[in-house]
């Protein structure tokens, strides 16, 4: 298990930061939902469409606050998101009916996005030379502050008074604003020079584009430990009930201790297209499995769920630390906010259809289906080595157009 710091300096602030940011993450995302439902007295089709309406609005965020980091600088940024998180968190008490429900969560999941975009210059700067490593390293860390919250945050669903609901969304808040706080003690980083040519270089980098698609469709595979294999098991396996807590564990418990270790082979784009590849394979085989499950025995159902879930968490780690490798890689200096805003759009568009596209799969159709989400991870796989050479091509034409501009005025 990595240690929960690093020794000192500006990334022991930047990983305390997200560490108190995660704990409160983890009593939002294990209790959120049930704040609304039972707590607010939200219907939950209700609840549903202000997440989904708090996601699309996600997405433009990461991009546009992205853009100002790099401009502005990222720490100033950072923080302020996270301000603003903490005041929409604390917004929810206060929400007793749907548009106000709707305003505060559209609020506080554009703050995240936009947080997520804005840290990335940070990372870059104060990363080291493997700033992708140092990625994966809070990967982990993330999981444990995630950890202790969800624990946390099992009080307030047992006691399941309003009281205690509000107490767990204010310690949330509080969580979110001593992360910003933690940042004051971290040096600012200079905007790189931005040099002429179009604002939103980004978004005319058809290369990145791909590559963000790619990614974001192979990002589902979060959604099927969390929504298809729990609705699986109870519904499709005669596996007992308390094992889609331990699949979790188990999945939990992997990531912190070898997401770090994971990453550091993937150390260049190609060493990033070919982990893609190798995570399709697993995510294929995993589902194979987890639709074998079905119509046998108890024992053996837990046995190839469990055996599954280990396979699944594999292809995640590759999958991440590909993510890490190819979306800092490929993105220039001065523009990191924005590139690394653009590839987060990927993830939201998953966050957003997965589960659908999941529950109507593999659930619905049932055993076929999760033939489909596999084959559809792996050709995914496939084909992310071939677009990162051809990002890698156009990575070369971008600089040598750059150095030419910043070389004009000098001839």
């Amino acid at each position: 298990m990595p240690q929960l710091l690093p020794d000192a300096g500006p990334q022991r602030v930047i990983a305390a930061s997200n560490f108190v940011y995660t704990v409160g993450s983890g009593l939002y995302l294990t209790a959120g939902v049930l704040y609304f439902t039972q707590a607010v007295r939200l219907p939950a089709a209700q609840v549903g469409l202000g997440l989904g309406i708090a996601g699309v609005v996600s997405l433009a965020a990461g991009i546009a606050v992205g853009h100002l980091a790099d401009k502005h600088g990222a720490r100033g940024v950072y923080a302020t998101t996270l301000l603003i998180q903490a005041l929409a968190t604390a917004g929810f008490v206060l929400a007793d009916s749907f548009w106000p429900f709707v305003v505060v969560v559209g609020v506080a999941t554009g703050a995240k996005a936009a947080g997520l975009a804005a840290r990335s210059p940070l990372i870059r700067h104060y990363g080291g030379d493997r700033p992708q490593e140092f990625r994966a390293y809070l990967r982990a860390v993330t999981n444990v502050g995630v950890s202790l919250g969800a624990a946390l945050a099992g009080w307030a669903v047992q006691v399941g008074s309003l009281p205690a609901y509000q107490l767990l969304v204010i310690g949330n808040a509080i969580a979110f604003a001593a992360s910003a706080a933690i940042l004051v003690i971290l040096p600012p980083v200079t905007p790189e020079p931005t040099g002429s040519g179009p604002r939103w270089i980004a978004l005319r980098d058809r290369p990145y584009l791909l590559i963000t698609a790619l990614d974001g469709l192979m990002a589902v595979q979060f959604k099927v430990l969390t929504v298809a294999v729990p609705l699986w098991l109870v519904e499709a396996t005669t596996a007992p009930r308390w094992l889609v807590s331990g699949t979790m564990v188990i999945n939990t418990v992997i990531v912190i201790v070898f997401q770090v270790r994971a990453s550091r082979d993937i150390d260049s784009p190609a060493a990033g297209g070919r982990a893609y590849r190798r995570a399709g394979v697993a995510f294929l085989a995993a589902c194979s499995l987890i639709s074998l499950s079905a119509g046998i025995p108890a024992w053996a159902a837990a046995a190839l769920l469990m055996i599954a879930v280990v396979i699944h968490t594999l292809g995640e780690l590759w999958h991440s630390a590909a993510g890490f490798e190819v979306s800092f890689a490929l993105a220039p200096k001065h523009a990191t906010g924005q590139y690394l805003g653009v590839f987060g759009l990927g993830a939201g568009l998953a966050e957003a259809l997965g589960p659908g596209l999941l529950i109507a799969l593999c659930i619905t159709w049932g055993r076929p289906g999760w033939y489909v989400i596999g084959a559809l991870f792996a050709v995914t796989g496939l084909t992310a080595p071939l677009a990162v050479r051809w990002a890698q091509r156009h990575q070369l034409v971008q600089r040598t157009t750059r150095a030419a501009e910043q070389q004009a005025p000098a001839a």
